[in-house]
């Protein structure tokens, strides 16, 4: 092992996740909105992809979809959320960073119902995420606290940890998440828009998530992955 890996050992590193189309290999509001029928299936589609291209006003376009979908039975929220698929080599990738000692941070415009398991499933440290709200068991708006503005939400933890910039890494796909790139050192684009793919690091165009190895191990070196942490 070089020095340069031995200095960088002894730093806590993080990574901080977008969940929908990076850790999660689904859209959770276009799924839902098929229970409807594929004309709203369409229209909820038409308004996400247009926020992840940042085309519109994310917050805007987030509130005019759930108004779309008002009414949905929070069964049906619930179990539609429980069933989406886990990013294929999320799993590999995260575990072999929870061994490395890394702190894994997901940040969603999502929603509770659907991110709330990827702590226990993935091993993350932290999740940021909005809420929707249901009344009398039906879908009637949302919470938001994560906005556009993704880096607000995370900042505050970032800083009690102590974690550097430079040993930060943020990967996302959309350019609802594109604040994130300035408060990490190594920034990786996902499967991503074009205006992800025009500031990111590196870009991995295959949906696998292992993949994300090897750049890490070329980027800071194979201490980073070597289950050696040390305070």
């Amino acid at each position: 092992m070089g020095n340069f890996d031995l200095i960088r050992a002894r730093f806590i590193m993080l990574i901080i996740f977008d969940v929908e189309g990076v850790l999660l290999n689904a859209e959770y509001l276009p799924v839902l909105a098929q229970l409807i029928g594929p004309e709203k299936e369409k229209e909820i589609w038409d308004i996400t992809k247009q926020g992840i291209r940042g085309e519109i006003n994310w917050e805007e376009g987030l509130s005019r979809r759930i108004a779309a979908l008002r009414d949905i039975s929070l069964e049906n929220a619930q179990r539609i959320g429980e069933n989406l698929q886990i990013m294929p080599g999320a799993v590999e990738l995260c575990s072999a960073l929870k061994r490395a000692g890394w702190k894994m941070i997901a940040v969603s415009g999502g929603f509770t119902l659907i991110t709330d398991r990827l702590k226990g499933e993935l091993g993350l440290d932290k999740i940021f995420s909005n809420e929707l709200i249901f009344r009398n068991g039906k879908l009637f708006d949302v919470n938001i606290t994560v906005t556009s503005d993704k880096a607000a939400a995370v900042t505050r933890i970032v800083n009690e940890w102590g974690i550097r910039r430079e040993d930060t890494v943020a990967v996302i796909d959309g350019a609802n998440d594109l604040k994130l790139l300035a408060i990490a050192g190594f920034t990786v684009g996902f499967c991503p828009v074009d205006k992800v793919k025009e500031k990111a690091d590196a870009v991995i165009e295959i949906r696998d998530l292992s993949l994300l190895l090897n750049l890490l191990e070329k980027k800071f070196g194979k201490a980073v992955l070597a289950n050696i942490h040390q305070e």
